[in-house]
């Protein structure tokens, strides 16, 4: 097992709250995280895997149950085949309110989300587990390997290409026919695929809900229902626009990416690291790529957006905390980068923020006063540098 970052969020989560609810999208490695915490935890612990028949006929009677385990940590995995216990957990929770209660596993949806943050606000925390980051991997791991493979752990693991592209597959082909539609998505499978595979296509890009719902025949707040789902189960990231009256004409579509770049390049056929060079969508994809790891870096006080006016200023990525501007990030799949005109523009719109232009593998050198090229492995420590 890999260590991962969340895990010192997860230990405060169980250490502080009643409930615990570890997001994340399936195969990501929720299970395997906390069950490895169970041990050390200072309650007995109590495992229990809703899709097993065994272990939900334990729940026959599930305020009798859990009456009678009041003192252990009760995990309740794949949490959304049982949404109508958490009422029951509120009253469980408020008549033994104890720090690390209940631990609820399962992959984001709606109604998981729905259900906590009605019955459980105020008594549960959200820590959410992505693919594996690179600063979670080894050290001297290839980058081409998890850009191509992207962080679900099996994928990027598994021994031989041809064992990570039979994985994937099975993996993507499980997800559209069975768990999403277990979580509630109302789209046909062979919908959703190819709703997926347009996303892939425009990586990166604005998003056009008409565009798209063209493409697909559907009416456009369908195409947008599907989105919203999507993106609630972790899979899509839609990262905003920045706004803010600076006299500029602001471009307000949200621009649209495939959170896992491994899911990205099998909807897209992409099978070896040099097919990847080669396609339109690589720019596209290493901008996703280093998105993860740059928001995967940020503290939870700081949102993210991107900045683009009508007169071409642009920045992939303005970073805010305490209501200001900390710092601006662009993504370049290029060793040796260059920047644009618009970006010098859009850093003075801004008011010069510290600029941090991330590439696949450059050295760290200083571009100019305020800004600064460095590589997806340095990028930790280069906003560190910059307090954040």
């Amino acid at each position: 097992m890999l260590p991962r970052t969340l895990e010192t969020d997860l230990r405060f989560s169980l250490a502080h709250f009643p409930a615990t609810a570890l997001l994340g999208p399936r195969q990501v490695g929720k299970t395997t995280l906390v069950r490895s915490l169970l041990p050390q935890l200072p309650r007995p612990a109590l495992y229990l895997d809703l899709e097993t028949p065994t272990d939900r006929v334990l729940l026959t009677e599930p305020q009798l149950f859990l009456q009678a385990n009041q003192e252990r940590t009760i995990v309740l995995d794949e949490i959304h085949r049982l949404p109508e216990i958490f009422p029951l957990l509120r009253g469980l929770i408020d008549h033994h309110r104890v720090p690390g209660r209940f631990v609820l596993l399962g992959s984001a949806s709606y109604d998981l989300l729905r259900n906590t943050s009605e019955s459980l606000a105020g008594r549960i925390a959200y820590p959410e587990l992505t693919p594996l980051q690179r600063r979670e991997l080894p050290a001297g791991a290839e980058l081409a390997q998890h850009w191509l493979r992207g962080g679900f752990p099996d994928s990027y693991l598994a021994p031989t290409d041809a064992v990570q592209q039979v994985w994937m597959r099975n993996f993507v082909t499980t997800y559209l026919e069975k768990d999403l539609p277990q979580l509630g998505l109302a789209a046909q499978p062979a919908l959703t695929r190819r709703l997926l595979t347009m996303l892939a296509h425009i990586q990166g890009n604005l998003l056009n809900y008409s565009t798209l719902a063209n493409s697909l025949g559907i009416s456009q707040p369908t195409v947008r229902g599907y989105v919203d789902f999507l993106e609630r189960a972790l899979l899509l990231r839609r990262l905003p626009p920045y706004f803010v009256n600076v006299g500029k004409r602001l471009t307000k579509s949200p621009k649209i990416y495939l959170r896992d770049s491994g899911m990205l390049h099998h909807l897209l056929g992409l099978t070896t690291y040099n097919a990847l060079l080669g396609h339109p969508v690589a720019g596209g994809s290493f901008e996703g790529y280093a998105l993860e790891q740059v928001l995967g870096l940020l503290p939870s006080d700081a949102t993210a957006s991107f900045y683009r006016t009508a007169e071409g200023a642009e920045l992939d990525v303005v970073i805010e905390a305490g209501g200001r501007i900390v710092a601006a990030v662009e993504i370049k799949l290029a060793d040796v980068p260059t920047l644009t005109r618009g970006t010098h523009n859009a850093l003075a719109d801004l008011g010069h923020p510290p600029l941090l232009v991330v590439t696949p593998s450059a050295p760290d050198y200083p571009m100019a006063e305020t800004i600064r090229v460095c590589s997806v492995e340095t990028l930790p420590a280069n906003l560190r540098a910059l307090g954040i």
